[in-house]
């Protein structure tokens, strides 16, 4: 091999050692851009494609199937649409804000009118998250499937609320009680005075009321709910039907101790078309109904609707009647007095179940806490009464009467605080409800009604056990449904 001096100099250029030399400045950092900005681009490619192929399954899937339901036998018509669709939960604590738990609160339910054939039930308002140890106080019902519930849940100083001792929730159901998901509730305040709500009523999936003894209201589902001004007058009693809700705004002067209704003495029938918050005396003769002879205690009062026509029990007994948006007129006499309110705002007898138009039924407590009630049956209207030829023939002990139901059929059912009997059309004895997997609650119940000859529901009295009662077989058996998600 030559010297190296011996080479030209082109040839010493060649076999010098070679040294890469660096990259301009920056460039690591852009090429590190350019690779981020591909995977965005997958990414986003990805997300369009599968929410392709979400809406086009959304589009495929039908919203519902057309119901065609009975009219309740309770206080109104029940629905007629479609049952709407459940929104997926989602952990925000929803509904925290209406009685503290604890608190006495109205074990009352209903269902609601009839929509226009072919239209559908708006779905529920939001999915939301359902907060533990529901104890349902009031419940309603829009169709056999949907329906609502109201009460204190969660655990009293830890509710997602501006006072968190405050902690009743709504919750809705859209399978007949199978599951619940928690909805927003009015942030009505503290239940140690004439404030707070506790009872419940939708007129459909949009327009709905809480109420005893405040009122709320919310036409957009539950979304929202805007306080409604009463004067200083509390809400006692509240039920819907056609296109109307009706209310009693009663004068009280007593402390809301073991009901909010204490002191209550005089009484007026409101009234306020579906979507309005504009509530307005139905007459000069429901107006100002007083009983002369109550005590300081006060006396109640209770409204039931059926189909066009509404019925109102008045503190003294005196029964009115009329058609839904026109005035009422006295129709009759009850065979007792309705007595002082209990812890729910309502009297202790004297409730009204319709089996039609002018078919009714109602209770009158016995002499003595061991004395048998006696039950009534109407069947013009109220004009007069008649005793069920049914008597208690087997049963030992059928406790002390809380609410009364019927069929469209004729069956009569009598929630006591012992349990359920029922007096099918014709039958000749009451006979004793038994439970479907587990005993009747201990306690009994506060409310019975039925929503078509087959299926009702019932609240037990024991409150804690955190849940409702349903029977789909004419209230011969009834079963447990937990206020669970």
């Amino acid at each position: 091999m030559p010297a190296d001096n011996e080479l030209d100099p082109l040839d010493r250029w060649l076999n010098q050692q070679v040294r890469p030399l660096p990259p301009p400045a920056g460039t690591f950092e852009l090429i590190t851009k350019r690779a981020r900005r591909r995977r965005i681009r997958k990414a986003v490619i990805s997300v369009a494609s599968a929410a392709a192929v979400a809406a086009a399954v959304g589009v495929a899937v039908p919203v519902g199937m057309s119901l065609h339901l009975s009219p309740s036998p309770t206080n109104a018509n029940l629905a007629n649409g479609a049952a709407p669709t459940t929104s997926a939960a989602s952990h925000a604590t929803l509904g925290t804000a209406s009685r503290q738990a604890g608190a006495p609160m109205r074990p009352t339910s209903s269902a609601t009118t009839p929509r226009s054939a072919g239209t559908t039930a708006p779905g529920p308002a939001v999915g939301g998250y359902l907060p533990p140890n529901f104890q349902p106080y009031s419940v309603t019902w829009d169709s056999l499937s949907t329906g609502w519930v109201i009460g204190p849940a969660g655990t009293p100083g830890h509710c997602a609320n501006a006072d968190p001792d405050i902690c009743t929730s709504v919750a809705r159901t859209d399978d007949s009680g199978q599951t619940w998901h928690g909805l927003p509730a009015p942030n009505a305040g503290r239940p140690d005075g004439p404030s707070g709500v506790s009872g419940i009523r939708f007129l459909d999936g949009t327009n709905g009321w809480a109420f005893g003894p405040e009122l709320w209201a919310t036409h957009d589902g539950g979304r929202t709910w805007a306080k409604i001004p009463t004067g200083g007058q509390r809400v006692t009693d509240l039920e819907t039907a056609g296109n109307r809700a009706y209310a009693l705004f009663a004068q009280c002067g007593g402390a809301n101790v073991s009901s909010f209704a204490n002191g209550c003495t005089s009484y007026t029938l409101m009234t306020a078309t579906m979507g309005s918050d504009q509530w307005t005396p139905v007459g000069a003769t429901t107006r100002g109904l007083t009983d002369p002879a109550a005590t300081t205690a006060g006396t109640a009062g209770v409204i039931a609707l059926y189909g066009t026509t509404g019925y109102l029990v008045a503190p003294d007994g005196t029964l009115y009647s009329g058609s839904l948006g026109g005035t009422w007129q006295k129709a009759g006499t009850m065979p007792c007095k309705p007595g002082p309110p209990q812890a729910n705002g309502l009297p202790g007898q004297a409730l009204i179940a319709l089996t039609s138009q002018t078919r009714l039924a109602t209770f009158c407590d016995g002499a003595t806490p061991a004395a048998a009630p006696t039950v009534y049956t109407s069947a013009d209207s109220g004009a007069t009464w008649t005793p069920t030829a049914g008597d208690w023939t087997g049963v030992a002990n059928q406790g002390r009467p809380t609410s009364i139901a019927a069929t469209p059929s004729g069956t009569l059912l009598l929630a006591t605080d012992r349990g359920i009997y029922l007096l099918p059309e014709a039958a000749a004895h009451w006979q004793a409800a038994s439970a479907t997997g587990s005993q009747l609650p201990p306690g009994g119940f506060s409310y019975v009604g039925m929503t078509n000859n087959e299926q009702g529901v019932a609240l037990p009295a024991d409150t804690s056990r955190h849940e409702i009662w349903m029977t789909t077989g004419g209230g011969k058996a009834w079963q447990a449904r937990p206020i669970t998600s």
